[in-house]
């Protein structure tokens, strides 16, 4: 396997303001975190803007949407908020897409555009890949380049969408997924990326960091406490911070994830395990 090297991200949501905002970018780059990461939600602050203030605060934090909707906007109108992005932060976005994320269909409704069944939306996925990688002519004049592309799969079809035309494949998985599990979808995109696989980053998610898992865990994410305590989820480190180094080294050799994002309820926790792995 190809050497994979460790890079870290802070999923983030919320800030009082834009001060509160800027100073949340500014700690995680502080800290060694390689990007900050925002989701694409009504409830939440439009990504373009969030992220560019973000990125406007730092000098070398990279910053992504996780995972931006194919299904509420025109494959074009992506690429172009894209590489405009890219353009704004001198080259730091990262595209994040997604085929839709429970509760997407409100969203949608919000806005007013059809959400569409899941073989709709994958094969909006590919059209905004499509868009990114070959844009019309004239689209990015003045704007950027086609940014680095992340996509969240967590079914078959989606996992081997992102094999194929990925830099980046996350890993969407239920909360209480295993490192058995999380084999087979990796097994997944194995096969389906071929010769490409050793070139393409795995990313998992990380929603507890340390030995008591919070109550707002379960309005949040529909999780039990109790089970995600109980459990050897991948979403869940817990120990010293050389313990739970180990535990993401292990899980990069044995199946090649390098790139790992954690919430921002837990940055300052998990700052010491950045240390100890990012870069190396």
């Amino acid at each position: 396997m190809a050497e994979r090297l460790f890079r870290f991200g802070v999923m983030t949501a919320w800030a009082r303001d834009g001060a509160h905002w800027a100073a949340q970018a500014r700690r995680a780059e502080e800290l060694g975190y390689a990007t900050l990461l925002t989701p694409d939600t009504s409830g939440t602050a439009m990504p373009a803007a969030s992220l560019a203030a973000a990125a406007g605060a730092t000098t070398t934090l990279r910053v992504g949407t996780f995972v931006l909707s194919a299904a509420t906007r025109p494959a074009h109108m992506i690429a172009w908020e894209a590489a405009s992005m890219a353009f704004a932060t001198g080259d730091r976005f990262e595209l994040g897409i997604g085929a839709g994320r429970p509760g997407g269909e409100d969203d949608a409704a919000l806005f007013g555009v059809p959400y569409g069944g899941p073989a709709e939306r994958i094969a909006q996925v590919e059209r905004v890949l499509d868009a990114v990688a070959r844009p019309p002519e004239g689209l990015y004049a003045g704007t950027g380049r086609p940014p680095r592309v992340v996509v969240a799969a967590s079914r078959p079809r989606m996992l081997e969408l992102a094999a194929r035309r990925a830099d980046t494949v996350a890993f969407g998985v239920p909360p209480l997924t295993g490192d058995a599990e999380l084999a087979g979808y990796v097994g997944i995109v194995r096969k389906a990326a071929g010769e490409r696989f050793d070139d393409l980053e795995l990313c998992t998610q990380v929603h507890v960091v340390g030995d008591e898992v919070p109550a707002w865990l379960s309005g949040r994410m529909g999780v039990d406490p109790v089970a995600m305590a109980d459990s050897d989820a991948i979403a869940k480190l817990s120990g010293t911070p050389r313990e739970m180094a180990d535990t993401l080294a292990r899980r990069r050799d044995e199946l090649g994830v390098s790139y790992v994002s954690v919430s921002s309820a837990f940055v300052e926790e998990f700052a010491p395990v950045v240390e100890l792995l990012a870069g190396r």
